[in-house]
């Protein structure tokens, strides 16, 4: 392995052969102090992977603590990893990426600059993310849309029937009722208030690449979008 100026390492971290940490950034205008990378505690960094600093002089790439990078994964310049976040063999997070915790990349799925991926999201394998993944989905591999809650996930991370539950009620509300975008976080913010599901609306006013559509679209949602062009786009129209 190699680690490099910049890089700040955690305890107990477990570093395979040919990986590579705190490379520079792969940037056609390198600046001449690039920022920093920061790695937590307890992480798995297979063979040949790849971490890059922080493109700009303040600036940090950072991955958390208890996190598995498997074989040839690359986390570029400026990204945040959060913690018991899995990246499975030859996943790609281009610049500014960030990943939330114990979200789940299947293998050679990648992720375009600035994209965000909510907490225990679920990639599948060879998966193209190009807008921003919602907290809790499970997001297919032949289509790259969204195709349901993440719930084996959400299982394993001890969540209760009724959280669960919560999460289906406030998935339904955002992908089957048909609502305008502003109707959407309107009512996320009047009925989900707080639990897991608050994290919903939190993530839905962040962002700039827009939101990956499910994969079933409902027709009231198209109908509403043409009957009413004046109104605020629809969760299809912003995120498709």
């Amino acid at each position: 392995m190699v680690v490099k100026s910049g890089t700040t390492l955690g305890e107990r971290n477990h570093v395979f052969e040919g990986a590579v940490l705190g490379g520079l950034p792969q940037h056609l205008q390198l600046p001449e102090q690039p920022g920093g990378l920061v790695i937590g505690d307890d992480n798995i960094i297979r063979e040949n992977a790849t971490i890059h600093r922080s493109l700009e002089k303040d600036g940090t790439t950072r991955v958390g603590d208890k996190c598995l990078l498997m074989v040839g994964t690359h986390v570029a310049h400026d990204c945040t990893v959060g913690s018991g976040v899995i990246l499975t063999n030859n996943v790609l997070l281009a610049g500014h990426v960030e990943v939330a915790e114990r979200a789940y990349l299947g293998g050679a799925s990648a992720v375009h600059q600035f994209c965000r991926i909510g907490r225990l999201a679920m990639i599948g394998g060879m998966a193209r993310v190009k807008k921003d993944v919602p907290p809790f989905v499970l997001v297919d591999d032949a289509t790259s849309l969204i195709v349901g809650l993440n719930k084996i996930g959400l299982r394993r991370a001890g969540f209760a029937s009724e959280e669960i539950q919560q999460l289906k009620d406030a998935y339904r509300l955002i992908y089957r009722r048909g609502l305008t975008w502003k109707e959407i976080l309107e009512a996320l913010a009047s009925d989900f208030p707080e639990g897991h599901a608050a994290e919903f609306h939190e993530f839905f006013c962040g962002g700039t690449r827009g939101f990956v559509p499910e994969r079933r679209t409902p027709p009231s949602a198209t109908l509403r979008l043409h009957r009413d062009e004046s109104a605020e786009p629809d969760y299809r129209s912003k995120a498709g």
